[in-house]
């Protein structure tokens, strides 16, 4: 008996874009595209939104007037991904993003319960391929954040980040290139 091969359709982002401008993609229907992948976001629970509020409020707060800290906002990463981070803190003000959605970030931050595993493998390496500088995950599962920094990645290779560190809800941490600190209890719902 032989086997078939089954294959798949890799998406890219300008067709991706084309679906959603075509109605083919319902606005309701909340996806992202992830390496080539349109991939279903998981409804909200009470926790995950609160945690994303709490955290939009203190990143605001760090950060200032010179950023905008864009809540599920497209990121456009490459040619095949554009995620809707959690939050995203991009330089600049929603005036610069008017004719495309930003292609960098100085943090991204997802928080993360029943998608765990996308966060910590598929976005990292899309996140880090970037060079986004600095990659958290409020973890509510295990009630922690976890702090990804110094993103590289060779030709051919998935990207990565050279640091790595879990902090749990006592603890604090300033965001690169900022001075003042965040408590980690202060993000968790």
């Amino acid at each position: 008996m032989s086997s078939t091969v089954i294959q798949t359709r890799r998406w890219t982002r300008k067709e991706f874009d084309r679906l959603a401008e075509a109605g083919i993609l319902d606005p309701s229907e909340r996806v992202q595209l992830i390496e080539g992948d349109i991939v279903t976001m998981t409804p909200q629970n009470s926790p995950h939104a609160a945690s994303i509020g709490k955290t939009q409020r203190v990143l605001e707060r760090l950060y200032g007037s010179n950023v905008w800290v864009r809540v599920q906002m497209p990121l456009i990463i490459d040619p095949d991904s554009e995620p809707e981070p959690d939050l995203a803190v991009v330089p600049g003000a929603p005036t610069d993003y008017v004719n495309e959605h930003p292609h960098i970030a100085l943090l991204v931050v997802e928080v993360s319960d029943t998608t765990l595993p996308l966060d910590r493998d598929r976005k990292r390496t899309i996140y880090a391929r970037a060079g986004i500088p600095e990659y958290w995950i409020v973890n509510l599962s295990d009630h922690c954040l976890e702090v990804y920094r110094d993103p590289f990645a060779s030709p051919g290779q998935p990207g990565s980040y050279r640091s790595s560190q879990t902090l749990n809800p006592s603890e604090h941490l300033s965001p690169l290139g900022i001075s003042a600190s965040i408590a980690v209890a202060g993000m968790l719902p």
